[in-house]
């Protein structure tokens, strides 16, 4: 008899299939503890190197904007004329590090882009496609390509039982097993965003979008016998080819597209336009240029720029967001709780994540490994009425959010008749404590206020008490300013 699924605590388990979500196209929720525990769980599985992705090769680039998208997005990397700083990684998907580059694998392609709003990660694979289109099934994907807990050693038997039992893999298993499977370089395959994104212009509109990065060497691959005869003589030619071809001045590049899909189209299109398995037909939405990405410079040291760098889904700009694509909004939350426990808690103060915007301006503090910081005098907390940082809603991106019933919001609860913030401990004041009771709390409270606080909160704290009962507001107030005259007059 088929065991049931339980969590690590053994609470049965309702699905393997599916997250759970706001609606069929809405958001990932939060409190589906079962999709959170796997992903933990998953991220936390190996150290040091990276679980997925472990084996790859990368360089610094350039994309130079050569058409007008403005119309499509105000995102500042994506206007006319611009060039942005990057930094790339190809990868392969499920070997270790020492495997070799020609493995029949899916190669990962990942770009970080410097832009003066923070930096933009967009990552993605050499397919346009993948294996699952639900971020809950993806652990056991990933282990079903690596190796058997006994033995060690790789099994296609498990590889095929999970491919098989999971029929949506289809679509890319035929790409894997084709011709493009086994690329005869890094510089000779296509890169693809593969999820679909979102789009903002500057009046608001929003279109969902796919990446199509475009090899300018032209697609090349290696045939299955000369893969395995070359990862037997050098199990690091993609990586040594990549550096040779830069150091020489042989500057690989790609022409860099998008599909645009209006948002009102999305909805009665003949795919679901955010199943990760699923493409678009160029027919129904052509290739729009967007410019030149090229590598021109090779790292300086491979473990700090390559190794440490950490490309992460959840790092969009203004004029760019999320889309209802399932494993989008998984990998939001787990490339960088990957990153934070393979690299540490400050991993974006690492040369290759540092952002080269002319401000950070973040609340977090401390933690391992910490070298950047805030002056003494900024405060550590928000919100604050000395001059630290606000959310500045009209600069940020809204990417996050998109139409689906329920609409997205960021709000607080329903208000019911009784329920100002001040009403329950206003009664607790008046109805429960006794005089005895209140006596001490006035007496807490100013001696409290007594140990330092000041103007402009000291008015506010007044104005608070006062809120949840005017007399013992009243009783605060007379009690403070007696003890700080009291205090002026010693």
């Amino acid at each position: 008899m088929t065991k049931p699924t339980t969590t690590n605590t053994g609470i049965p388990v309702e699905s393997d299939n599916e997250s759970l979500t706001a609606g069929a196209q809405g958001p990932i929720l939060l409190h589906d503890h079962y999709l959170i525990e796997k992903l933990a769980q998953f991220n936390r599985e190996r150290v040091p190197e990276r679980i997925v992705h472990a084996k790859g090769a990368g360089a610094y680039g350039e994309l130079v904007v050569t058409n007008d998208v403005s119309s499509y997005t105000k995102a500042k990397l994506f206007q006319p004329g611009a060039r942005t700083e990057s930094l790339a990684r190809f990868s392969t998907v499920a070997g270790e590090q020492g495997s070799p580059d020609t493995w029949r694998d899916p190669r990962g392609f990942a770009v970080k882009f410097y832009t003066e709003d923070g930096n933009y990660d967009l990552v993605g694979n050499n397919t346009p496609i993948f294996f699952i289109k639900d971020p809950i099934k993806f652990p056991d994907f990933i282990r079903s390509q690596k190796r058997l807990p006994g033995n060690g050693l790789r099994d296609h038997n498990m590889q095929w039982d999970f491919w098989t039992l999971r029929p949506e893999s289809a679509h890319q298993v035929t790409w894997l097993m084709g011709d493009r499977g086994i690329p005869k370089t890094y510089r000779h395959m296509n890169g693809y965003g593969s999820h679909t994104y979102q789009w903002i212009n500057a009046a608001g509109e929003r279109f969902w979008v796919k990446y199509h990065f475009k090899t300018d060497q032209g697609i090349e691959y290696l045939t299955q016998a000369d893969a395995d005869r070359i990862a037997g003589e050098d199990a690091d030619y993609h990586r040594k080819d990549l550096w040779e071809a830069i150091e020489r001045g042989d500057f690989p590049s790609w022409t860099v597209y998008v599909q645009v899909m209006p948002v009102a189209e999305a909805e009665g299109y003949r795919f679901n336009p955010f199943d990760l398995t699923k493409v678009w037909s160029h027919k129904d939405y052509p290739l729009l240029e967007v410019g030149k990405w090229t590598l021109n410079r090779n790292p300086r040291n491979y473990f700090v720029d390559i190794e440490q760098a950490a490309f992460e889904p959840s790092n969009v700009v203004p004029g760019v967001g999320f889309s209802p694509d399932k494993m989008l909004l998984g990998r939001v939350f787990a490339y960088a709780d990957a990153h934070r426990y393979r690299i540490g808690t400050n991993y974006a103060q690492l040369p290759p994540n540092q952002a080269r915007a002319a401000e950070v301006n973040s609340y977090s503090k401390e933690g391992a490994m910490r070298y950047h910081y805030n002056e003494p005098n900024v405060p550590v907390y928000a919100p604050n009425s000395f001059g630290g940082p606000h959310a500045a809603p009209e600069r940020a991106s809204d990417g996050g959010i998109w139409d689906f019933d329920p609409a997205i919001v960021r709000a607080g609860y329903l208000q019911h008749a009784e329920d100002g913030d001040f009403t329950q401990a206003g009664t607790l004041v008046r109805e429960v404590l006794d005089d005895a009771q209140r006596e001490r709390l006035v007496h807490n409270i100013v001696g409290h206020m007594l140990g330092g606080v000041r103007e402009p909160v000291l008015g506010r704290v007044f104005e608070y008490w006062k809120n949840v009962d005017a007399d013992l507001g009243k009783r605060v107030e007379e009690g403070v300013r007696a003890g700080l005259d009291g205090g002026s007059q010693g």
